[in-house]
């Protein structure tokens, strides 16, 4: 028995001539983002590692890892504090103030097998030692050449991969394949800003186009494999797109109107002394946009789908209905993500507010200081963007999920469903 009417079983009908243009301006802009990466590939030059970041011998600092295999207090002084020794370590020849000592079993390296002994005084930021505890060594030499040990960090490698495999069992249980695909795009993302962004910058390359170009590789790959290659991921992929672009635009707008300078962080501060032909303006732009891409893609991805679910529920609405409809949606998105962004920021800029807060500084000269402007710029710009990429993102899968009226829906093979 056949009805005249009411929901269609298939899929939502395609603007064909949309479809057609957005295929076309995704396929200009992937184009483009190939030739940005062959252009800003980062040459063959080494860069110097800097002198604080050095070994004794002028190299690359080498780490180790090693085992806590005794903890006690004791008088420092010893002799071995740090050097090599099989049996236990010497002890001191004169008995002074007293410190945490620690006989640490070197686990890898030249001198695997052997022990040393670490002479820590208690104090504010010292390494807390327990027995057993894996941490990581740094290796260096002294004047005649031998080898001297010293605390360099704690050894997370286990615990964090521990925290990253159920991250990803959790995201596969709860989003089966689509969860797979996603952590697949994700690790896209990172070997894109390991192996070209973080290269290319460092090469003196523009640090916004390489941004830019390394942002639109990063949107290609984590849309389509996560969410599949069809129209509602490429009208949320164009939307993102733009508004990447927009948001590259505000930043160099409000960089350059509040002044801010990002050398109020320590690590920009090293940029700058000891990497003078990387742009600490360029590297803060650069910031924002990469910033930007996560929460874009998650509202960009949201009302794509937004708009082709209602198309597909009502075949009778028109483009404006499904829009407005659409929008509602949209707007609520903002209002969360906003919330989300704002205070994602002011979550990190934490420690940075209490410092200030003990100094007695007013308020005002608190938000307008350096530190914190950054992150008040930054917060704007995302949350512009993402407001604009609503409307954007919305008129584009419209004129996917729905033809203008008086023409005929394209075939289904077109479909995002």
């Amino acid at each position: 028995m056949t009805h005249g009417h009411g929901h269609s079983s298939g899929p939502a009908p395609i603007g064909k001539i949309a479809a057609r243009l957005v295929l076309g301006i995704l396929a200009i802009v992937g184009i483009a983002a190939i030739v940005g990466v062959v252009l800003l590939w980062p040459s063959d030059r080494t860069v110097e590692v800097p002198a604080p970041f050095q070994s004794a011998a002028g190299g690359v600092v080498a780490t180790e890892y090693g085992t806590v295999v005794s903890q006690d207090i004791g008088p420092c002084g010893s002799s071995s504090n740090g050097r090599v020794f099989s049996g236990a370590p010497t002890p001191p020849t004169v008995s002074g103030f007293e410190c945490n000592r620690s006989i640490v079993s070197i686990d890898t390296g030249v001198n695997e097998g052997t022990r040393t002994l670490l002479e820590v005084t208690p104090g504010p930021g010292t390494p807390d030692l327990r027995v057993g505890e894996e941490i990581r060594l740094v290796r260096g030499t002294d004047d005649s050449g031998t080898a001297i040990y010293g605390f360099d960090d704690y050894s997370r490698t286990t615990p964090l991969l521990l925290v990253v495999a159920v991250f990803a069992v959790v995201i596969c249980v709860v989003a089966r394949w689509r969860g797979l695909r996603a952590l697949l795009g994700l690790g896209l993302a990172l070997g894109v800003l390991v192996g070209f962004v973080l290269p290319a910058i460092l090469d003196g390359r523009s640090a916004i186009l390489v941004a830019l170009v390394g942002g639109t590789v990063i949107l290609y790959g984590v849309l389509y494999l996560a969410h599949g290659p069809n129209l509602r991921t490429s009208s949320a992929l164009l939307g993102t797109v733009v508004s990447m672009g927009v948001a590259a635009g505000l930043s160099e707008a409000a960089i350059r109107l509040t002044r801010v300078t990002g050398l109020s962080e320590e690590q920009n501060t090293d940029v700058q002394a000891y990497l003078d032909h990387v742009s600490i303006t360029g590297l803060l732009l650069a910031g924002f946009i990469i910033g930007s891409l996560g929460v874009l893609n998650d509202v960009t991805i949201t009302q794509a789908s937004a708009a082709f679910e209602l198309a597909a529920l009502d075949p009778d609405a028109t483009r404006r209905s499904i829009f407005t409809s659409a929008m509602r949606v949209g707007r609520d998105h903002i209002a969360s993500t906003v919330y989300t962004l704002v205070l994602a920021y002011a979550g990190g800029a934490l420690p940075l507010l209490l410092l200030f807060s003990v100094a007695g500084r007013s308020f005002g000269n608190v938000l307008t200081g350096d530190a914190v402007a950054i992150e008040i710029v930054r917060s704007c710009v995302g949350g512009t963007a993402l407001a604009l990429s609503v409307p954007l993102t919305t008129a584009i899968a419209v004129m996917l999920a729905r033809p203008p009226r008086g023409r005929a829906p394209v075939s289904g093979r077109h479909s995002a469903r």
